[in-house]
Protein backbone atom coordinates (compact mmCIF):
# COMPACT_ATOMS: atom_id res chain seq x y z
CA UNK A 1 0.00 0.00 0.00
CA UNK A 2 1.45 3.49 -0.93
CA UNK A 3 0.49 6.27 1.44
CA UNK A 4 -0.10 10.09 0.11
CA UNK A 5 -0.55 12.47 2.76
CA UNK A 6 -3.48 14.97 2.30
CA UNK A 7 -5.53 12.74 0.10
CA UNK A 8 -8.63 14.01 2.40
CA UNK A 9 -8.06 17.81 1.04
CA UNK A 10 -8.64 16.76 -2.21
CA UNK A 11 -11.86 15.48 -2.12
CA UNK A 12 -14.87 17.23 -2.68
CA UNK A 13 -17.59 16.92 0.28
CA UNK A 14 -19.62 15.57 -1.75
CA UNK A 15 -17.87 12.93 -2.89
CA UNK A 16 -16.18 11.64 0.43
CA UNK A 17 -18.49 8.79 1.60
CA UNK A 18 -17.76 7.17 -2.08
CA UNK A 19 -14.15 7.47 -1.90
CA UNK A 20 -13.58 3.68 -0.17
CA UNK A 21 -16.66 2.26 -0.99
CA UNK A 22 -14.74 -0.45 -2.84
CA UNK A 23 -17.68 -3.52 -2.57
CA UNK A 24 -20.90 -1.99 -4.51
CA UNK A 25 -20.34 -2.80 -8.20
CA UNK A 26 -21.78 -0.09 -10.06
CA UNK A 27 -21.33 3.21 -9.08
CA UNK A 28 -22.96 5.81 -11.22
CA UNK A 29 -22.07 9.82 -10.82
CA UNK A 30 -24.52 11.90 -12.58
CA UNK A 31 -25.67 15.30 -12.85
CA UNK A 32 -25.01 18.89 -14.33
CA UNK A 33 -21.74 20.36 -15.87
CA UNK A 34 -18.88 21.33 -13.81
CA UNK A 35 -19.90 19.25 -10.77
CA UNK A 36 -16.01 17.83 -10.44
CA UNK A 37 -18.07 13.75 -10.60
CA UNK A 38 -15.52 12.72 -13.45
CA UNK A 39 -12.53 14.12 -11.54
CA UNK A 40 -13.81 12.62 -8.78
CA UNK A 41 -14.39 9.00 -10.73
CA UNK A 42 -10.26 9.24 -11.37
CA UNK A 43 -9.23 10.28 -7.76
CA UNK A 44 -11.11 7.53 -6.51
CA UNK A 45 -9.71 4.85 -9.28
CA UNK A 46 -6.28 6.42 -8.55
CA UNK A 47 -5.96 5.89 -4.99
CA UNK A 48 -7.95 2.60 -5.15
CA UNK A 49 -5.13 1.13 -7.41
CA UNK A 50 -2.68 2.53 -4.70
CA UNK A 51 -4.12 0.49 -1.79
CA UNK A 52 -3.18 -2.71 -3.93
CA UNK A 53 -2.12 -3.92 -7.76
CA UNK A 54 -5.38 -2.99 -9.98
CA UNK A 55 -5.71 -3.41 -13.96
CA UNK A 56 -8.03 -0.31 -14.63
CA UNK A 57 -10.18 -0.17 -18.24
CA UNK A 58 -10.77 3.48 -19.40
CA UNK A 59 -12.97 3.65 -22.15
CA UNK A 60 -15.35 6.18 -24.18
CA UNK A 61 -17.08 5.48 -27.28
CA UNK A 62 -14.63 6.43 -29.62
CA UNK A 63 -11.08 6.26 -28.54
CA UNK A 64 -10.03 9.33 -30.38
CA UNK A 65 -11.73 11.31 -27.56
CA UNK A 66 -9.47 10.06 -25.00
CA UNK A 67 -6.90 12.18 -25.19
CA UNK A 68 -8.88 15.50 -24.71
CA UNK A 69 -11.07 14.20 -21.73
CA UNK A 70 -10.64 11.71 -19.16
CA UNK A 71 -6.65 11.01 -19.90
CA UNK A 72 -5.60 14.46 -18.82
CA UNK A 73 -7.60 14.24 -15.86
CA UNK A 74 -5.92 11.48 -14.56
CA UNK A 75 -2.45 12.87 -16.02
CA UNK A 76 -3.94 15.86 -13.86
CA UNK A 77 -4.60 14.07 -10.43
CA UNK A 78 -1.03 11.85 -10.98
CA UNK A 79 1.16 15.49 -11.85
CA UNK A 80 0.53 16.07 -8.29
CA UNK A 81 1.76 12.88 -7.10
CA UNK A 82 4.72 12.15 -9.53
CA UNK A 83 6.35 9.73 -7.40
CA UNK A 84 3.69 6.66 -7.83
CA UNK A 85 4.27 6.83 -11.63
CA UNK A 86 6.25 4.33 -13.52
CA UNK A 87 5.48 4.94 -16.94
CA UNK A 88 3.18 6.96 -18.76
CA UNK A 89 2.70 5.75 -22.40
CA UNK A 90 0.79 8.17 -24.88
CA UNK A 91 1.12 6.25 -27.60
CA UNK A 92 -0.10 3.07 -26.56
CA UNK A 93 -2.36 4.91 -23.75
CA UNK A 94 -1.52 3.42 -20.89
CA UNK A 95 -0.29 4.41 -17.29
CA UNK A 96 1.64 2.23 -14.78
CA UNK A 97 1.93 3.06 -11.07
CA UNK A 98 5.25 1.83 -9.29
CA UNK A 99 3.28 -0.84 -7.48
CA UNK A 100 2.20 -2.35 -10.91
CA UNK A 101 -1.19 -1.35 -11.21
CA UNK A 102 -2.24 -0.35 -14.85
CA UNK A 103 -4.26 2.44 -16.43
CA UNK A 104 -5.71 1.02 -19.97
CA UNK A 105 -7.22 3.59 -22.37
CA UNK A 106 -9.49 2.36 -24.82
CA UNK A 107 -11.78 3.43 -26.94
CA UNK A 108 -15.06 0.88 -28.10
CA UNK A 109 -15.06 1.58 -31.48
CA UNK A 110 -11.77 -0.92 -31.09
CA UNK A 111 -13.66 -3.57 -29.75
CA UNK A 112 -11.34 -6.59 -30.73
CA UNK A 113 -8.20 -5.21 -28.71
CA UNK A 114 -10.89 -4.97 -26.07
CA UNK A 115 -11.62 -8.27 -26.19
CA UNK A 116 -7.75 -9.32 -25.84
CA UNK A 117 -7.51 -7.56 -22.03
CA UNK A 118 -7.99 -9.97 -19.36
CA UNK A 119 -7.76 -9.23 -15.57
CA UNK A 120 -9.29 -6.36 -15.30
CA UNK A 121 -10.42 -5.45 -12.20
CA UNK A 122 -12.33 -2.31 -12.57
CA UNK A 123 -13.75 -0.26 -15.52
CA UNK A 124 -14.16 3.45 -16.43
CA UNK A 125 -17.03 4.61 -18.37
CA UNK A 126 -16.72 8.47 -19.40
CA UNK A 127 -19.46 10.06 -21.13
CA UNK A 128 -21.70 7.01 -20.38
CA UNK A 129 -24.64 8.25 -22.43
CA UNK A 130 -22.36 7.92 -25.20
CA UNK A 131 -22.39 3.97 -25.58
CA UNK A 132 -24.88 1.39 -25.84
CA UNK A 133 -27.23 -0.87 -23.48
CA UNK A 134 -25.37 -3.73 -25.43
CA UNK A 135 -21.91 -2.12 -25.46
CA UNK A 136 -22.36 -2.05 -21.39
CA UNK A 137 -23.88 -5.57 -20.97
CA UNK A 138 -20.62 -6.82 -22.57
CA UNK A 139 -18.28 -4.31 -20.03
CA UNK A 140 -20.07 -5.95 -17.17
CA UNK A 141 -19.78 -9.50 -18.18
CA UNK A 142 -15.36 -8.53 -18.65
CA UNK A 143 -15.41 -7.77 -15.03
CA UNK A 144 -15.00 -10.97 -13.39
CA UNK A 145 -11.19 -10.33 -12.00
CA UNK A 146 -10.38 -13.08 -9.03
CA UNK A 147 -9.30 -10.25 -7.03
CA UNK A 148 -11.69 -8.76 -4.67
CA UNK A 149 -13.59 -5.17 -5.54
CA UNK A 150 -13.88 -5.35 -9.00
CA UNK A 151 -16.25 -2.22 -9.93
CA UNK A 152 -17.23 -0.11 -12.52
CA UNK A 153 -17.64 3.87 -12.55
CA UNK A 154 -19.83 5.75 -14.62
CA UNK A 155 -19.84 9.55 -15.36
CA UNK A 156 -22.16 11.23 -17.73
CA UNK A 157 -24.88 14.04 -17.73
CA UNK A 158 -28.44 13.18 -17.46
CA UNK A 159 -29.41 14.07 -21.53
CA UNK A 160 -32.91 12.67 -22.49
CA UNK A 161 -34.99 9.75 -21.10
CA UNK A 162 -34.96 8.48 -24.14
CA UNK A 163 -31.33 7.35 -23.43
CA UNK A 164 -30.27 3.63 -22.20
CA UNK A 165 -28.91 4.93 -19.13
CA UNK A 166 -32.37 6.41 -17.97
CA UNK A 167 -33.90 3.10 -18.67
CA UNK A 168 -31.06 1.01 -17.23
CA UNK A 169 -30.87 2.85 -13.47
CA UNK A 170 -33.77 5.28 -13.47
CA UNK A 171 -37.02 4.09 -14.82
CA UNK A 172 -37.64 0.84 -12.35
CA UNK A 173 -35.22 2.06 -9.66
CA UNK A 174 -31.89 1.64 -9.16
CA UNK A 175 -30.53 -2.05 -9.82
CA UNK A 176 -29.20 -4.27 -7.47
CA UNK A 177 -25.31 -3.53 -6.15
CA UNK A 178 -25.36 0.22 -7.45
CA UNK A 179 -25.22 3.49 -5.95
CA UNK A 180 -26.61 6.58 -8.10
CA UNK A 181 -24.80 10.12 -6.87
CA UNK A 182 -26.42 13.21 -8.83
CA UNK A 183 -24.77 16.51 -8.29
CA UNK A 184 -24.60 20.11 -9.72
CA UNK A 185 -22.06 22.84 -10.21
CA UNK A 186 -23.22 23.76 -6.35
CA UNK A 187 -21.13 20.76 -4.88
CA UNK A 188 -18.02 21.81 -6.52
CA UNK A 189 -16.62 24.54 -4.57
CA UNK A 190 -13.50 25.16 -6.81
CA UNK A 191 -15.50 26.66 -9.48
CA UNK A 192 -14.63 29.89 -10.78
CA UNK A 193 -17.49 32.32 -10.48
CA UNK A 194 -17.09 33.47 -14.66
CA UNK A 195 -17.88 29.75 -15.44
CA UNK A 196 -20.95 30.01 -12.32
CA UNK A 197 -22.43 33.00 -14.42
CA UNK A 198 -21.66 31.65 -18.07
CA UNK A 199 -23.93 28.25 -17.63
CA UNK A 200 -26.14 29.57 -15.39
CA UNK A 201 -26.99 32.23 -18.49
CA UNK A 202 -28.86 29.21 -20.44
CA UNK A 203 -31.78 29.56 -18.12
CA UNK A 204 -32.85 31.91 -20.23
CA UNK A 205 -31.20 31.45 -23.52
CA UNK A 206 -31.63 27.64 -23.76
CA UNK A 207 -33.96 26.11 -21.09
CA UNK A 208 -33.06 22.05 -22.06
CA UNK A 209 -29.59 22.74 -21.51
CA UNK A 210 -30.28 24.55 -18.54
CA UNK A 211 -32.26 21.69 -16.94
CA UNK A 212 -29.27 18.98 -17.81
CA UNK A 213 -26.55 20.88 -17.65
CA UNK A 214 -27.17 23.00 -14.92
CA UNK A 215 -29.79 21.41 -13.27
CA UNK A 216 -28.01 17.93 -13.30
CA UNK A 217 -31.77 16.59 -14.37
CA UNK A 218 -32.62 14.26 -17.18
CA UNK A 219 -34.92 16.42 -20.59
CA UNK A 220 -38.26 15.21 -20.89
CA UNK A 221 -38.73 14.08 -24.38
CA UNK A 222 -41.47 15.76 -26.69
CA UNK A 223 -42.02 15.51 -30.56
CA UNK A 224 -39.02 14.54 -32.54
CA UNK A 225 -38.38 16.32 -35.39
CA UNK A 226 -36.70 13.03 -37.01
CA UNK A 227 -38.57 10.25 -35.52
CA UNK A 228 -36.74 7.96 -37.53
CA UNK A 229 -32.95 7.13 -37.82
CA UNK A 230 -30.63 4.03 -38.17
CA UNK A 231 -27.79 3.69 -35.91
CA UNK A 232 -25.37 1.02 -36.81
CA UNK A 233 -21.16 0.75 -37.68
CA UNK A 234 -21.54 1.79 -41.67
CA UNK A 235 -19.71 0.43 -44.58
CA UNK A 236 -17.79 1.71 -47.11
CA UNK A 237 -19.35 -0.31 -49.60
CA UNK A 238 -22.66 1.19 -48.68
CA UNK A 239 -21.59 4.57 -49.26
CA UNK A 240 -19.12 3.97 -52.45
CA UNK A 241 -22.36 5.42 -54.68
CA UNK A 242 -22.74 8.45 -52.55
CA UNK A 243 -21.31 11.72 -52.82
CA UNK A 244 -19.18 13.12 -50.07
CA UNK A 245 -20.89 16.20 -47.76
CA UNK A 246 -19.12 18.12 -44.84
CA UNK A 247 -20.24 20.53 -42.67
CA UNK A 248 -19.26 22.82 -39.78
CA UNK A 249 -21.28 25.03 -37.31
CA UNK A 250 -19.07 27.52 -35.64
CA UNK A 251 -19.25 27.63 -31.68
CA UNK A 252 -16.89 28.62 -28.77
CA UNK A 253 -17.77 28.98 -25.46
CA UNK A 254 -21.10 27.54 -24.22
CA UNK A 255 -21.65 25.59 -27.63
CA UNK A 256 -19.18 23.32 -29.43
CA UNK A 257 -17.42 23.79 -33.14
CA UNK A 258 -18.98 20.90 -34.90
CA UNK A 259 -17.48 19.50 -37.87
CA UNK A 260 -20.39 16.50 -39.59
CA UNK A 261 -19.51 14.55 -42.64
CA UNK A 262 -20.39 11.91 -45.12
CA UNK A 263 -22.55 11.07 -47.73
CA UNK A 264 -25.38 11.43 -49.79
CA UNK A 265 -26.64 8.84 -52.38
CA UNK A 266 -29.19 10.01 -54.53
CA UNK A 267 -30.97 7.52 -56.00
CA UNK A 268 -32.13 5.87 -52.92
CA UNK A 269 -32.56 9.16 -51.12
CA UNK A 270 -29.68 7.91 -48.03
CA UNK A 271 -28.18 10.06 -45.91
CA UNK A 272 -24.93 8.30 -44.44
CA UNK A 273 -23.74 10.27 -41.83
CA UNK A 274 -19.85 8.76 -41.11
CA UNK A 275 -17.88 11.19 -39.12
CA UNK A 276 -18.22 13.96 -36.36
CA UNK A 277 -15.52 16.17 -34.25
CA UNK A 278 -16.83 18.77 -31.94
CA UNK A 279 -15.12 20.93 -28.70
CA UNK A 280 -15.35 23.97 -27.13
CA UNK A 281 -13.20 26.99 -27.38
CA UNK A 282 -11.60 26.77 -30.71
CA UNK A 283 -9.79 29.45 -31.68
CA UNK A 284 -9.57 29.39 -36.18
CA UNK A 285 -6.38 27.98 -36.49
CA UNK A 286 -7.08 25.19 -34.13
CA UNK A 287 -10.12 24.56 -36.24
CA UNK A 288 -7.45 24.53 -39.13
CA UNK A 289 -5.61 22.05 -37.39
CA UNK A 290 -8.83 19.61 -36.53
CA UNK A 291 -9.61 20.01 -39.71
CA UNK A 292 -6.32 19.00 -40.96
CA UNK A 293 -6.27 16.21 -38.43
CA UNK A 294 -9.67 14.34 -39.85
CA UNK A 295 -7.71 14.29 -43.65
CA UNK A 296 -10.50 17.27 -44.69
CA UNK A 297 -8.61 20.26 -46.00
CA UNK A 298 -9.03 19.08 -49.33
CA UNK A 299 -12.34 18.66 -49.20
CA UNK A 300 -15.50 21.56 -49.86
CA UNK A 301 -17.11 22.37 -46.29
CA UNK A 302 -19.57 24.33 -46.10
CA UNK A 303 -20.12 26.30 -42.93
CA UNK A 304 -22.28 28.65 -40.78
CA UNK A 305 -22.52 32.00 -42.90
CA UNK A 306 -23.13 33.60 -39.95
CA UNK A 307 -18.79 33.89 -39.18
CA UNK A 308 -17.59 35.42 -42.90
CA UNK A 309 -14.08 36.84 -40.90
CA UNK A 310 -13.49 33.04 -39.40
CA UNK A 311 -14.36 31.82 -42.80
CA UNK A 312 -11.39 33.80 -45.22
CA UNK A 313 -8.96 33.38 -41.84
CA UNK A 314 -9.70 29.60 -42.41
CA UNK A 315 -8.44 29.95 -46.10
CA UNK A 316 -5.33 31.81 -45.24
CA UNK A 317 -4.45 28.81 -42.98
CA UNK A 318 -4.72 26.65 -45.77
CA UNK A 319 -8.23 25.58 -46.00
CA UNK A 320 -8.90 26.59 -49.32
CA UNK A 321 -12.34 24.75 -50.06
CA UNK A 322 -14.36 25.81 -47.42
CA UNK A 323 -17.47 28.22 -48.07
CA UNK A 324 -20.04 30.25 -46.98
CA UNK A 325 -23.73 28.48 -46.46
CA UNK A 326 -26.55 30.32 -48.32
CA UNK A 327 -29.16 31.28 -45.80
CA UNK A 328 -32.46 32.65 -46.25
CA UNK A 329 -35.92 33.10 -44.50
CA UNK A 330 -37.08 29.87 -44.16
CA UNK A 331 -33.61 27.98 -44.73
CA UNK A 332 -33.72 26.03 -41.24
CA UNK A 333 -36.65 24.57 -42.36
CA UNK A 334 -35.78 23.79 -45.86
CA UNK A 335 -33.01 22.22 -44.39
CA UNK A 336 -35.11 20.20 -41.97
CA UNK A 337 -36.83 18.99 -44.60
CA UNK A 338 -34.56 17.77 -46.86
CA UNK A 339 -32.71 15.61 -44.25
CA UNK A 340 -36.76 14.37 -43.65
CA UNK A 341 -36.82 13.26 -46.63
CA UNK A 342 -33.79 10.99 -46.68
CA UNK A 343 -33.17 7.50 -44.65
CA UNK A 344 -30.93 8.41 -42.21
CA UNK A 345 -28.09 6.37 -41.37
CA UNK A 346 -25.98 7.58 -38.43
CA UNK A 347 -22.46 5.72 -37.60
CA UNK A 348 -23.00 4.44 -34.29
CA UNK A 349 -18.92 6.16 -33.97
CA UNK A 350 -21.13 9.55 -33.90
CA UNK A 351 -22.48 9.33 -30.73
CA UNK A 352 -22.89 13.26 -30.05
CA UNK A 353 -24.69 13.12 -33.37
CA UNK A 354 -27.11 10.59 -32.40
CA UNK A 355 -27.86 12.27 -28.91
CA UNK A 356 -28.59 15.42 -30.78
CA UNK A 357 -31.32 13.34 -33.12
CA UNK A 358 -32.65 11.70 -30.09
CA UNK A 359 -33.52 14.84 -28.79
CA UNK A 360 -34.13 17.54 -31.49
CA UNK A 361 -37.67 18.45 -30.70
CA UNK A 362 -40.78 20.43 -31.69
CA UNK A 363 -41.58 23.05 -30.03
CA UNK A 364 -44.84 23.95 -27.95
CA UNK A 365 -47.00 26.62 -28.40
CA UNK A 366 -47.39 27.65 -24.57
CA UNK A 367 -50.91 28.43 -24.57
CA UNK A 368 -52.66 25.70 -26.56
CA UNK A 369 -49.82 23.22 -25.87
CA UNK A 370 -49.74 22.13 -29.67
CA UNK A 371 -46.72 21.67 -31.25
CA UNK A 372 -45.40 24.53 -33.84
CA UNK A 373 -43.70 24.53 -37.41
CA UNK A 374 -40.44 25.22 -35.38
CA UNK A 375 -37.80 23.39 -33.88
CA UNK A 376 -36.70 24.12 -30.47
CA UNK A 377 -33.04 25.48 -30.81
CA UNK A 378 -31.13 23.03 -28.33
CA UNK A 379 -29.36 19.58 -29.62
CA UNK A 380 -28.28 20.88 -33.20
CA UNK A 381 -24.84 21.99 -33.64
CA UNK A 382 -23.95 18.63 -35.72
CA UNK A 383 -27.97 18.61 -37.57
CA UNK A 384 -27.02 22.61 -38.56
CA UNK A 385 -23.79 21.08 -39.54
CA UNK A 386 -25.35 18.39 -41.50
CA UNK A 387 -27.97 20.60 -42.89
CA UNK A 388 -24.71 23.43 -44.00
CA UNK A 389 -23.04 20.30 -46.03
CA UNK A 390 -25.56 18.96 -48.06
CA UNK A 391 -25.74 22.70 -49.89
CA UNK A 392 -23.27 21.20 -51.50
CA UNK A 393 -24.73 17.91 -52.60
CA UNK A 394 -27.53 19.72 -53.38
CA UNK A 395 -25.65 21.98 -55.82
CA UNK A 396 -23.47 19.45 -57.50
CA UNK A 397 -22.94 18.74 -60.90
CA UNK A 398 -23.58 15.22 -61.49
CA UNK A 399 -22.12 13.58 -64.63
CA UNK A 400 -24.45 12.21 -67.20
CA UNK A 401 -23.14 8.44 -66.51
CA UNK A 402 -24.39 9.01 -63.23
CA UNK A 403 -27.70 7.83 -64.97
CA UNK A 404 -28.93 10.13 -61.33
CA UNK A 405 -32.84 10.78 -62.52
CA UNK A 406 -33.22 14.53 -62.27
CA UNK A 407 -36.77 14.62 -60.43
CA UNK A 408 -34.63 12.17 -57.59
CA UNK A 409 -33.15 15.80 -57.14
CA UNK A 410 -35.79 18.16 -57.41
CA UNK A 411 -37.17 17.89 -53.78
CA UNK A 412 -33.57 19.25 -52.62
Amino acid sequence: MIQIKGVDKWILPVYKPYLLDYDTRVNVFYGGAGSGKSYFMCQKIVLKCLQEERKVLVVRKVGATLKASIWDLFADILAKMPQVIKVINKADMQITLINGSKLLFKGLDDSEKIKSITGITDIVIEEATEISLDDFTQLNLRLRSSKPHNQIHLAFNPVSKANWVYKYFFEKGAPDNCTIVQTTYKDNTHLPQEYIDSILELQERNPAYYKIYVLGEFATLDKLVFPIIETRLVSDEETKKGWFWCGMDFGYTNDPTAITYGYYVPVERILYITGEYDKRGLTNDKIAEAIQSLGLAKEIIVADSAEPKSIAELRKLGIKRIRESVKGADSIMNGIDRIQRCKIVIDERCPHTIEEFNNYTWQKDKKTGEYINKPIDSFNHHIDSIRYGLQAVINKKHNADEAVDASVLAFL
